[in-house]
């Protein structure tokens, strides 16, 4: 059975039995390499240079450009090419994110679309599913040989705009996650502690997503993490 069959089977089967709580949110939509979003856009490689890949949603997407311009000299900082969005689009489509390239380190971070709630009034994706996910990501990364890291989800504010939007607890979420990547080996960004001491200065008004300075302090974590892993191999 090929990767691509197995990761399709392993998908089928934890998402069966729940069609609605998996119900696409409109921040999962994926979009384009375009003017307007050349965060998307595929970048060429500089010789030499060690290879990188972001994993991740709306809130990695913010802190692509910083981590690149960061890591200018250090490696080729790539990343999907849409809003990777929770754990079971993830699942969907590592095999054309991870292509036929050789990765030296993988960032991931998935949380934020999988806590958060559908119209249904449960999460996206429930916790014993996401760590399940969790698990599977992990070991498909792995199994490229890259270095691999994990990153906490970011807080989810008090308050958040519209005032529809609800969350499970990103700490039990958080938790689960980095019980799995520790048991895995895999290596921990803790960005949910790098911006909860600092939650109104970094985060906006009431949104999961960050001020520019926000996202330059987590490309700053994110980079640092990802050279801690270059310098390791």
């Amino acid at each position: 059975m090929t990767m691509r069959v197995l990761t399709a089977a392993i998908l089928m089967s934890l998402t069966l039995g729940f069609p609605p709580a998996m119900a696409a949110d409109a921040d999962d939509a994926p979009g384009a390499c375009t003017a307007q979003n050349p965060v998307l856009c595929p970048i060429a490689d500089r010789p030499g240079l060690p290879r990188v890949l972001l994993i991740g949603d709306s809130v990695s997407m913010a802190y692509t450009f910083p981590v690149r311009n960061l890591l200018k000299d250090v490696a080729n900082v790539h990343r999907v090419p849409r809003n990777g969005g929770s754990t079971v689009i993830g699942l969907g489509n590592l095999d054309d994110w991870l292509g036929a390239g050789k990765w030296d380190v993988i960032h991931v971070n998935f949380g934020l679309h999988d806590a958060k709630f559908t119209r249904f009034g449960s999460p996206a994706v429930d916790l014993d599913t996401y760590t399940r996910n969790v698990k599977v990501i992990l070991d498909r990364l792995k199994a490229t040989v890259a270095r691999v890291v994990w990153a906490t989800t970011t807080p989810v504010p008090a308050h958040v705009e519209p005032p529809t939007s609800h969350w499970a607890d990103i700490d039990t979420y958080n938790a689960a996650a980095t019980r799995v990547a520790k048991e895995d080996g895999v290596a921990i960004d803790d960005l949910y502690s790098v911006v909860k001491p600092r939650e109104d200065e970094l985060q906006r008004p009431a949104n999961v997503h960050f001020k520019p300075g926000g996202s330059d302090v987590l490309a700053h974590a994110v980079a640092d993490s990802i050279k801690a892993q270059l310098e390791a191999k």
